[in-house]
């Protein structure tokens, strides 16, 4: 059954760990929609991202709050904002929704909807920290951007979809991306 998957992105590096997850999601046969910051539209053209675009089913305008997203009753079986900046991370923990994808993710979790965080920055200061451990209790999952080795990945697409299997793993989207541990020797 095909689920309906929205995709945040904002404005951190990383922009490849959004387009991974839309083809991969796009190719098992669920529908992705997209909204995207306006540094993300930026860092997107910078690091060469543009495919992106081609895996949405639909865009929708950052600051357009009469898009089905900020609504409830919307149908969304869960969201993702990939790459995650610490300052969206903050917003989104402190319950700020002065955007689409912030009050997309407002509604998210008060719907209890999985909704999974993908931070790309690093090191942690304890202000981050805290505001990963405060959406934790809140119902999200923080899925940091750190790819897995012991597959012995070959391209940075490899590496890349080392995370993208965890995140379509924590949206209960069923996968081949990265078989069980017994299964990979």
């Amino acid at each position: 059954m095909s689920k309906r998957i929205l995709l945040g992105v904002t404005g951190a590096s990383g922009i490849i760990y959004a387009t991974r997850l839309s083809m991969h999601l796009k190719n098992l046969g669920h529908p992705v929609d997209l909204i995207l910051t306006k540094t993300a539209e930026q860092v997107l053209k910078h690091e060469a991202q543009e495919q992106l675009y081609k895996y949405a089913h639909a865009i929708f305008p950052i600051d357009d709050y009469f898009k089905e997203p900020a609504s409830g009753s919307s149908s969304y079986s869960a969201m993702v904002v990939a790459p995650c900046s610490m300052g969206s991370l903050a917003k989104i923990s402190a319950g700020i929704a002065d955007n689409l994808l912030l009050r997309s993710a407002d509604v998210c979790l008060k719907e209890r909807r999985p909704l999974v965080l993908v931070p790309r920055e690093m090191p942690y200061n304890a202000i981050h920290l805290q505001n990963m451990q405060n959406l934790e209790k809140a119902g999200a999952s923080i899925i940091s951007a750190s790819p897995s080795f012991y597959r012995n990945p070959k391209t940075i697409e490899d590496l890349v979809d080392t995370v993208v299997a965890k995140v379509l793993s924590h949206i209960h989207v069923t996968h081949s991306l990265a078989p069980d541990w017994g299964t990979h020797v």
